[in-house]
């Protein structure tokens, strides 16, 4: 029943437009609005082809780790997290973006890291406290790169 109630306030929150504020780190402030962050968080489009390096850069994105990607020449894809093949298909940018910057907006249960968060975060390494993952320039290019998976 509690598990319940807290999908069905979740979901009360998606349908609503929220607007989260920059912090300290100087994230840029964006807007969801439903299951999306439909505006990039730097204004313009990123770049597809350092989307891919940062989506099996194991210090960065680190995509592989979870999912399998159409990249045949990478070695050891996971399969914890769905399949990314044809994901530019199934999502729109924007919806891309929100499990990007912070999926736990989508799912409560994911084991996906937010990659655009800094603080709410548990057992986070001392030299990594009050930082994200990914830029606002990473995050939109992984974004580009995503969308380019039909």
């Amino acid at each position: 029943m509690i598990k319940t109630l807290a999908t069905a306030v979740a979901g009360a929150v998606i349908g609503l437009s929220l607007s989260l504020p920059a912090s300290a780190a100087g994230l840029v402030t964006y807007e969801i609005m439903d299951d999306a962050i439909t505006a990039s968080l730097t204004g313009k489009n990123g770049d597809a082809a350092k989307g891919r390096n940062l989506a099996i850069n194991r210090k960065k994105g680190n995509c592989l780790a979870c999912h399998a990607m159409p990249i045949p020449e990478q070695a050891f894809h996971g399969n914890i997290g769905p399949d990314l093949k044809g994901v530019g298909s199934r999502y729109k940018a924007g919806e891309l973006r929100l499990r990007v910057v912070d999926p736990k907006v989508v799912n409560e249960d994911t084991i996906m890291p937010a990659f655009y968060r800094a603080a709410g975060l548990n057992r986070v390494m001392k030299k990594f406290q009050g930082k994200t993952v990914l830029s606002a320039d990473e995050v939109e290019d992984i974004v580009a790169y995503l969308t380019t998976l039909k």
